[in-house]
């Protein structure tokens, strides 16, 4: 599948800033499930600063601005070309430890009741592969994706008390979960094209990949309960939401932030 993207953050400011700097973290991943036909990043007004892959396989690149700031506007506009994997990340090179991610955040922070939806999930079930699915699938049944009913700081935890959230909680209830039972866990951050019944469903998504042993890293989305196929765009990883954000920012000055995303795909091809 051929899939086009036009993605655009805004962040505009009730009084004019110094200056902002920007880390982006919004290139399409390299590896044997999809392959980069064009791409452009870019901040409207902004310097290109350097750029690096990090430990996880992700480019990161910076961006400064000079005041005096009103608005930032940042661009991720370009085509990918997808195969389905059924989930697994082959061909990723990457040079962090996978048990690096058995590491607990604030987010993915595991309680009792986390605790009890892993263990009572995979009783009675030694398959790695096995597991990892029924995990996936406790999550599914345990949080109902319902858009706008959490925010950007709920937790794993939260979500599940609460029995609702959206697609970000689901990733961090299947990465807290999947830690509680020893099976290293990540935040992975992109685009999905359609949900799987073909229900409208934000562009931008998130899901989980777990590391399976004799296999590597496999892609979970509880959100959708199914693992990634072509309909995905793997965009970057990190231990939790916080830490895969494709954009992280500062901005100098004392105004209010406003902030407007807008995210388009395309199957240009199937």
């Amino acid at each position: 599948m051929i899939l086009t993207v036009h993605h655009v953050t805004t962040y505009e400011y009730d009084a004019p800033m110094r200056g902002a700097v920007q880390s982006l973290r919004l290139f399409p991943s390299r590896f044997d499930g999809q392959r980069t036909i064009r791409w452009d990043v870019a901040v409207e007004g902004g310097l290109r600063g350097g750029n690096f892959r990090d430990g996880a396989g992700d480019k990161v690149e910076g961006w400064s601005l000079r005041g005096p700031v009103s608005e930032v506007t940042i661009s991720a506009i370009g085509q990918v070309e997808t195969t389905d994997t059924a989930g697994v990340l082959r061909g990723h090179r990457e040079i962090v430890s996978p048990f690096a991610y058995l590491r607990e955040t604030s987010a993915t922070w595991i309680d009792h009741a986390l605790r009890d939806l892993a263990e009572t999930a995979v009783t009675g079930v030694k398959e790695p592969l096995d597991r990892a699915h029924r995990l996936s699938r406790a999550v599914s049944d345990a949080i109902a994706y319902r858009p706008g009913t959490t925010h950007a700081h709920t937790t794993a935890a939260e979500a599940l008390a609460q029995g609702e959230g959206v697609c970000q909680d689901h990733a961090q209830a299947l990465i807290a979960c999947a830690r509680a039972v020893g099976m290293p866990a990540r935040y992975v951050s992109g685009y999905l094209f359609a949900r799987e019944d073909g229900a409208p469903h934000e562009a931008a998504h998130a899901w989980a990949e777990i590391w399976v042993e004799n296999i590597g890293w496999i892609g979970f989305d509880p959100a959708n309960e199914c693992c990634p196929d072509a309909r995905y765009i793997r965009i970057g990883s990190g231990l939790d939401a916080h830490e895969a954000a494709p954009i992280k920012g500062i901005a100098q000055g004392d105004g209010s932030e406003r902030l407007d995303v807008t995210v388009a795909l395309e199957a240009v091809q199937q």
